[in-house]
């Protein structure tokens, strides 16, 4: 009977384990690497959670606005000369190792490791696979929304527009070749000629250039993000550096994760720098990741996405332009139906976030109310912030606008599709579509009070000192109401 139990327990614990490796097996390190994953790798990894509205019946898309960041791309040259420094680095601690008789442990690939992309001179250019994924999207839109691209193409008609930045035009072309694919020409494709604009100074799509005060918020919350990396980083140094009997320092730990994301992301190759880490500590340092982007670009700090405004004033003139055409029945081919803009990271990210996307509980109302948010939460917590899904390669949010029949209790509606996916908005109730003034209201107005030079130009301690004035005359005014002192009923502020 001994025996038998022996077995017994002996095969629970296989199936432990075995259930344990089946999970790691599972786990796709490419679905984890912030804002370096590739949009196919999680284009269709929706929240099992939520359930999307339906737009009523009856109602058809009248207009579009897409703003998409630009497709798979190189590292920088910057990001390369790190990797060719990691390379000799790496081979100083083989060699030290191996001096030492440690080196049993040490992955092969490791000996000898050269950068991918040693001697290139440039970098940061669109590679094929995000040509792809651009010229996809642009296929699936227009098989999506046939009503809206059923014209012949001009430029006033399908508004396309590109930062000045050479991946975010190539980006928009790829699009477009693939938006207008069969409705021209050119070559066996039958492709057509196409503008896509940009402006040299644009507070529309590179806000975040503009804007003094960002910056210098910015450089001054970095070494905040650092310090609160650095515990993970220290833990995971340790258990890499036990683990591979190799001296790795927290920057080893940090460029190898780099190393882990590019290979991942760019040359499908997760078998090497990623194989260094387990899930979990993958699903830490991928925690780190998104705790820089909320901090540094999105709902850390308010301006962070408030100077976005910009962009979020012309989608909401864009929509009202498509409904006083409707409104005046001009003809087909005489009024805008889509507007489609490309550009970066740093533009997804806080117009997201203008939007009230990826949001938990009461924090809407926070943010309404200009309160700081809590920090996502660590792992193994869930949390809706996500870089991979905010703002992946590709990462793009399409605002629909449709015409609705007349017994309806509202004629116009907006819906929100994030990685081409209904998406839950706070602020229309949780729902992913909502009449339009009511979007216009609870969505946009809170944010369109603010006047982009005024958050952007305006010294920050002439902002902070408005603040406390401000304030100031409220608590003067609660303590003296009008009637009470004669001076205070004059609105005389302290």
């Amino acid at each position: 009977m001994a025996r038998g139990m022996a077995v017994a327990l002996l095969l629970m614990l296989t199936a432990i384990a075995g259930a344990g490796y089946a999970a790691e097996e599972a786990f796709d390190v490419r679905e984890h690497i912030c804002t370096v994953t590739r949009y196919g790798a999680v284009k269709d990894v929706a929240s099992n959670a939520y359930v999307p509205s339906s737009v009523p019946d009856g109602c058809t898309p009248i207009h579009l606005n897409l703003v998409a960041r630009h497709g798979t791309r190189n590292p920088t040259k910057k990001r390369m000369r790190q990797l060719e420094n990691l390379a000799s680095h790496i081979q100083e601690l083989v060699r030290d190792a191996e001096e030492k008789n440690l080196a049993h442990n040490i992955p092969a690939w490791l000996r000898g490791w050269m950068s991918p992309w040693k001697g290139k001179a440039k970098g940061g250019e669109l590679i094929s696979e995000g040509e792809d994924e651009l010229y996809d999207l642009g296929i699936r839109t227009r098989e999506r929304f046939p009503e809206l691209f059923s014209q012949d193409y001009h430029p006033d008609i399908y508004r396309l527009k590109a930062t000045q930045v050479p991946r975010a035009a190539a980006s928009a072309v790829a699009f477009g070749m693939g938006l207008f694919s069969g409705k021209g020409t050119l070559g066996p494709g039958k492709h057509r000629a196409f503008a896509v604009t940009s402006d040299a100074s644009d507070i529309l799509l590179r806000f975040f250039d503009s804007c003094a005060n960002y910056k210098d918020i910015r450089k001054k919350q970095e070494p905040a993000v650092d310090k609160l990396k650095e515990p993970i980083l220290d833990e995971i140094t340790g258990a890499i550096a036990n683990r591979y009997k190799l001296n790795f320092t927290r920057q080893d730990t940090a460029s190898l994760w780099f190393l882990c994301k590019e290979e991942a992301s760019l040359l499908d190759i997760t078998n090497q720098a990623c194989a260094l880490f387990n899930p979990n500590e993958v699903a830490l340092l991928e925690w780190t990741d998104d705790l820089e982007v909320f901090m540094l670009k999105g709902y850390g700090k308010a301006l962070n996405y408030r100077m976005g405004v910009p962009l979020l004033k012309d989608v909401i003139q864009s929509m009202e332009e498509a409904i006083q055409a409707n409104e005046e029945k001009h003809p087909p081919g005489s009024y805008e139906k889509a507007r489609l803009q490309f550009a970066h990271a740093e533009t997804v990210v806080p117009f997201s976030c203008l939007l009230g996307l990826f949001l938990e509980g009461s924090e809407f109302e926070q943010i309404q109310r200009e309160q700081p948010l809590p920090h996502p939460s660590r792992p193994p917590h869930n949390r809706n912030w996500r870089g991979s899904i905010v703002a992946p390669f590709g990462g793009n949010n399409m605002l629909v606008l449709y015409s609705c029949p007349a017994n309806l209790s509202s004629k116009y509606y907006v819906q929100v599709l994030h990685n081409e996916h209904p998406t839950s908005m706070p602020g229309c109730g949780g729902a992913d579509s909502c009449p339009f003034e009511v979007f216009k209201e609870k969505i946009a107005a809170p944010h369109l009070k603010h006047d982009y030079n005024a958050l952007c130009n305006v010294k920050a301690a002439q902002v902070e000192q408005s603040s406390v004035d401000s304030k100031l005359s409220a608590l003067y005014r609660w303590l003296f109401p009008p009637g009470i002192n004669e001076l205070g009923a004059h609105g005389n502020e302290l």
